[in-house]
This record gives C-alpha cells, sequence and structure tokens, in this order.
C-alpha cells in the first residue's frame, strides 16, 4: 500500500468537513449501535471514499462515521474488513492508517470473540491486555512505510495499561463485571475444532476471534494509543462444545453492548 493513497482517502474525507477527533472507534460485530450516542456531523459509504475497501459482512454496515461522542469528536467504523472476506492484511488496515493521518493516536477497537477461558460468561466483556497472532498475514509486510513508524515496531504493552485502568475504573464505579485476557487471532471464517480450542487454552488465550490483531499492530507502528474491548458470544469448552449459530451470536453480542453503551462514552469523556 503506498502512502499517497492513504493520503488521498485522508484528504478527502477532510474535504468532507473532517476537523480535529481525539478518538478512533472500531464497531465489531453486532456492536453497531453506539453509533446512536454519537451527535453525527456525517456520516460516508465506505464505497464513497477514495481507496477505501467495502465490507462484505452481513452483520458490518460500511459507514465512516464522524461526530461528537461525550462531547469529545471521535471517527468511527461501522463495520470492518477481515482477511476472510478476501482481503489483504494492508487493506484490513487501512481506516487506521488513515486515521492516523487525520490527526487520531487513540483507538478504541472493539469486537465479538469466542471465550476460551471458561469462567467467561456469555454476554461478558473482557479488556484485552495482550494477544497470540494466528493470522495468515500481517499488515506490516511489504516495504515499510518510514512515514508512519519504524521497521521493526516494538510489541511489549500493545494495549495502553493507562486507557485499560480508565475503563476498568468506570466499569467498577457502574458495577460492571469486566474480565482481563489475551485474543488469540484466527483467519476464519469458521469457527475453531474441539481440538483447536484445547490447543488455543494451552498456548494462553482467553478469547478467540478473526479481528481487531491486524488494527492493533498497525495502531502501534504509528504510535497510536490502544484500547480493545470484546465480547464473549459463545462458551468454546471442548469438552461440551455445542454447534454455533450466527443468531446465537449476535444475541449475546447485543447483551454484551449494553453495556458498552454505558461504559465507553463515559471513558471517552473523561480522557484527552
Amino acid at each position: 500500500m503506498e502512502i499517497n493513497k492513504i493520503q488521498e482517502a485522508a484528504d478527502f474525507i477532510k474535504s468532507k468537513g473532517f476537523a480535529d477527533a481525539e478518538f478512533g472507534i472500531v464497531l465489531g460485530t453486532g456492536l453497531g449501535k453506539l453509533v446512536h450516542e454519537i451527535d453525527i456531523k456525517w456520516e460516508l459509504e465506505y464505497e464513497d471514499i477514495p481507496n477505501f475497501p467495502v465490507s462484505t459482512v452481513e452483520f458490518h454496515s460500511g459507514k465512516l462515521i464522524y461526530g461528537s461522542l461525550a462531547g469529545k469528536n471521535v471517527l468511527a467504523m461501522q463495520g470492518r474488513f477481515h482477511l476472510y472476506e478476501g482481503y489483504a492484511a494492508h487493506e484490513v488496515v487501512f481506516p487506521i492508517r488513515v486515521m492516523k493521518l487525520l490527526g487520531i493516536d487513540k483507538l478504541i477497537v472493539t469486537n465479538a470473540a469466542g471465550g476460551i477461558n471458561l469462567n467467561f460468561e456469555k454476554g461478558d466483556l473482557v479488556i484485552i491486555d495482550d494477544h497470540i497472532n494466528l493470522l495468515t498475514g500481517n499488515p506490516l509486510i511489504g516495504k515499510n512505510m518510514d512515514e508512519l513508524g519504524p521497521r521493526f515496531p516494538d510489541m511489549s504493552a500493545p494495549y495502553s495499561v493507562e486507557m485499560q485502568n480508565e475503563f476498568s475504573k468506570i466499569a467498577e464505579l457502574k458495577a460492571i463485571k469486566l474480565n482481563t485476557g489475551v485474543y488469540a487471532a484466527v483467519t476464519g471464517p469458521n469457527l475453531e475444532t474441539r481440538a483447536e480450542y484445547r490447543f488455543l487454552r494451552t498456548i494462553g488465550a482467553d478469547l478467540v476471534g478473526m479481528s481487531t490483531v491486524p488494527e492493533v499492530i498497525a495502531a502501534n507502528h504509528m504510535g497510536m494509543h490502544c484500547l480493545a474491548i470484546s465480547i464473549v458470544t459463545d462458551i468454546c469448552d471442548p469438552d461440551n462444545l455445542e454447534a454455533i449459530n450466527i443468531d446465537e451470536i449476535i444475541a449475546n453480542a447485543g447483551i454484551g453492548e449494553q453495556k458498552i453503551l454505558q461504559l465507553i462514552p463515559e471513558f471517552v469523556k473523561g480522557n484527552s
């Protein structure tokens, strides 16, 4: 991906009335209702933005939304991109790159994930403290864009401890249960086998999903601060594994979404 294509998209967004925003937000599967909390100034279909990928997943709307949330300007992705859609890793993170060129340095990522840790329950929220990248691609492969970041970015702390602590305080004040865990990213789109769930547990994963990690890698490459929150949508117990359908996953995402709707606006309000 060439830097000029990223810049072209950023310039187009600016031409539509974008001003400074403090946060970029990525809304995962079943988590689109946060946009109703945003005082929307404008929204753009992905297909109308130069060089942007277009989401092909049924539950991802495919809009970039700019407005005010809890008094702070935010730029939200209502719908994200996945490797299983056929995109290359650098295409998946294209919007994150654009956010950086727009001056955004704080990223909030949400997703729906399977619970490997059997202490988790359906609808639980989990702060991602670290991740295991089992994806088939990496957004940093290829010629490095020195304008954005170093060839070999450090990943010793990919998720901001400060942002995690602040989010946890808000959850505690609102008496909302909040777990912490390690997220394993797999390519998908099929769900995992019993043996794969056992493997993921053995290597230290608490959650498994098909997104988030490419975005966080790109964000760290560019020096952005990241907070990532998962909603547990199914329990991945290999000894008592039940067949999963997408309707159940979306329903459980909705349970967690009601909690996220209480937390993210307060988090944005209290950060600058």
